[in-house]
């Protein structure tokens, strides 16, 4: 084996508690290759530290733990948004989507410094009735108020019976950190969140003809404060 000459030259500073690094020179090879040969990770120029007596054991130790780490991690779950809201119309199309986003978070692990993503992979609405949509890649869109009630959408939903229905949205989100700006690498594993219930007020309408406005006979059908 060959030592590359710059862990022999790379000093590592102490960490907080004293421990001694150790210089590493990322590598990295096509997984469905057999016997590939290695090159140096791009994105960084020279060794880098893992502060611990036995490098390869560090990664495994925080391989063997960064699934719990992850999902411990405060990821906003964004918003399920609705239109209209909060009164909708029975049969009619009520548009819904998220604002989930993608999230960056650096923690300390072991005495090493991780950088973990959490990016939103699939989608789950609960509309309230019963019905659900997903998981899904479709975050859905705001549309137009002109276009309410009347543009179906992928994650849109048509309520065939009036009521109060509390909606939510999970949203699943895969991870990948790096390890003292190594290579990223993947979590094995998924972090769900589900959104605080939006209450829907599905409405139904009537129509009438009346002979006069509620300005010209305020108890006519339909006005305000009658009751049909």
């Amino acid at each position: 084996d060959t030592v590359d000459p710059g862990c022999l030259t790379l000093a590592c500073p102490p960490s907080p508690n004293g421990a001694t690094g150790t210089p590493v020179i990322w590598k990295e090879a096509p997984k469905a290759i057999t016997n590939p040969g290695w090159t140096d990770w791009i994105p960084v120029t020279g060794p880098t530290c893992l502060y611990g007596p036995e490098p390869h054991n560090i990664l495994d130790d925080i391989a063997a733990r960064i699934l719990n780490d992850f999902r411990q991690l405060p990821v906003n779950p964004g918003t399920l948004q609705v239109q209209p809201f909060p009164h909708t119309l029975k049969g009619g199309p009520t548009n819904f989507y998220t604002t989930a986003t993608e999230q960056a978070f650096d923690v300390t692990i072991l005495g090493q410094a991780i950088h973990l993503m959490a990016t939103p992979a699939s989608y789950t609405y609960n509309y309230g009735d019963g019905t659900t949509l997903g998981p899904t890649p479709a975050a859905g869109y705001a549309i137009p108020d002109t276009e309410w009630l009347t543009t179906e959408t992928r994650t849109s939903h048509s309520y065939t019976q009036t009521g109060n229905y509390p909606a939510t949205l999970t949203t699943t989100y895969t991870g990948t950190y790096t390890v003292n700006n190594g290579p990223p690498l993947p979590i094995n594993g998924t972090l769900n969140l589900t959104t605080t219930p939006q209450t829907i007020h599905v409405w139904k309408t009537e129509t009438a003809l009346v002979a006069d406005t509620c300005e010209q006979n305020p108890h006519s059908w339909g006005c305000p404060g009658t009751n049909d």
